[in-house]
């Protein structure tokens, strides 16, 4: 089929332009939120180190393949999956491949936007001054009012859906390439000022010690599998998301370096989270194993009682923002590409379209903290019990729809597509680097992905 020279819907202006980008979507609430506290969870080093080695052999092959598909494509992930299928002459309907990373993305922003919405509305809380010297009860209940309050959640979501769809609106030069060159700088700035702050005003070495020295006492299977899991998820994989950028990317660009530098940055991000945030805790005798409510409940309760607190809590709660809004443009762009290729209708109608659906689909996320908190569904099934709204559509994307995504894009890459034709979409010659990728993500990845899938449905 040859690859189009470019996207109807334009093209990145560099490599650079791209690396920033898919970073920018790899880098969000995975890494800044829910990486620190499974880190926490699983006893530090010796997860770290188990979710290192699973970045490299399950992450970047994904990624590399899923960067390959869409650039060599060059449509939205739909019609990319069915024109690569039928030139490999297999059937069209591999293009549901493609329609199912466009759901889970759709899906994943209508509870990822009420998420971020929490994180935008502690920017003014921290600012504010409304933790300082708060006791840890005072914190838990300022969290607890926040969350049952379903119009202060609905205003947060609406302003930060309205924040993405506006960038999406503007097309991919004009608004995602402009938005990431602004944000990622800016972010890796904060970061590096937040673990300055970390060093002086916390238990950095305890910290340190903590997230880079293994003890490997303190590792088990399951958390060995959420190694495996969260290094799948983090770089955004299997939700059209990378896919979509891919198609944009400039021919001749190196693939294989690109995706290294993407995964290279997003565990930077993720570890130099855990500087900012394991020190603080520590020097607070606040344990790193909270889970979930680590950010919104531990954190704000030390940065209370720390000197600068209320103006570094601040930052860190930016930070936060930003990491997500990078993602969240992402997760809405292979939805509006399709509504573009395949309705005909200009970019600002799409995104407007799309936006609004996924702003309605939010509302089942916001009342599962309130109104609807004990609506749970489906608890005539065990592995459902006590489940709500949110916790449901977090599972079907996390832990159904991703890995099944990843697993589909790994043997599509690997088993359907020509050899010829994979080789030529990477730009790599039949050598090293090239049967290294192609032994992976024809055997490791799609296992471990596999195993990854079984578990999330009980099978193992």
């Amino acid at each position: 089929m040859g690859s189009k020279p470019v996207s109807i819907h334009g093209q990145w202006s560099s490599r650079w332009a791209f690396t920033l980008a898919a970073t920018g979507s790899a880098v969000g609430l995975g890494n800044i939120w829910k990486f620190p506290y499974i880190t926490g969870e699983n006893g530090g080093g010796a997860f770290v180190l188990v979710y290192l080695v699973c970045i490299a052999l399950i992450g970047i092959p994904i990624m590399m393949a899923e960067v390959m598909l869409g650039r060599r494509g060059r449509q939205s992930p739909v019609n990319t999956m069915k024109a690569l299928a039928l030139e490999a002459g297999q059937s069209p309907y591999w293009k549901w491949l493609g329609g199912l990373g466009m759901v889970a993305g759709f899906l994943i922003l209508s509870y990822y936007s009420v998420i971020a919405g929490w994180a935008l509305a502690y920017v003014f809380r921290t600012a504010f001054g409304v933790f300082t010297l708060a006791t840890p009860k005072g914190v838990d209940s300022i969290f607890a009012h926040f969350i049952a309050a379903p119009e202060g959640l609905l205003f947060w979501h609406t302003l930060f859906m309205v924040m993405t769809m506006i960038v999406v609106a503007r097309g991919v030069q004009g608004g995602l390439e402009k938005l990431v060159k602004f944000l990622m700088p800016g972010l890796f700035i904060m970061l590096v000022v937040l673990v300055g702050y970390a060093m002086n005003s916390g238990d950095f070495i305890q910290g340190l010690h903590f997230l880079f020295y293994p003890d490997f006492s303190k590792i088990t299977r399951n958390g060995v599998l959420i190694a495996m899991g969260h290094a799948f998820f983090t770089l955004s994989l299997g939700m059209g998301a990378i896919m979509v950028y891919g198609s944009y990317l400039p021919n001749h660009a190196s693939i294989a370096r690109t995706s290294v530098i993407i995964a290279l940055a997003d565990t930077l991000v993720a570890l130099m989270a855990g500087m900012v945030i394991f020190p603080i805790v520590f020097a607070n005798n606040l344990q790193p194993g909270s889970g979930p409510g680590l950010i919104f409940q531990t954190l704000p309760l030390a940065f209370g009682h720390m000197p600068g607190g209320a103006f570094f809590g601040t930052l860190f709660f930016i930070l936060v923002t930003f990491a997500a809004w990078s993602s969240s443009i992402s997760l809405i762009e292979p939805a509006v590409a399709w509504l573009v290729e395949n309705r005909g209708v200009s970019r600002i109608h799409a995104s407007v379209t799309m936006g609004i659906l996924c702003w309605l689909f939010g509302f089942l996320t916001i009342f599962s903290f309130n109104l609807l908190a004990n609506f749970t569904p489906l608890d005539m099934f065990e592995h459902f019990k006590g489940k709500t709204l949110f916790d449901l559509l977090d599972y079907l994307t996390s832990d159904i729809m991703l890995p099944l995504g990843g697993f589909l894009i790994a043997i599509f890459s690997a088993w359907i597509m020509k050899r010829e034709a994979s080789r030529d979409g990477l730009e790599m010659e039949e050598g090293l680097a090239y049967m290294s990728w192609r032994f992976l993500v024809r055997y490791i990845t799609p296992i471990a992905v596999m195993i990854v899938f079984l578990r999330a449905i009980e099978v193992i």
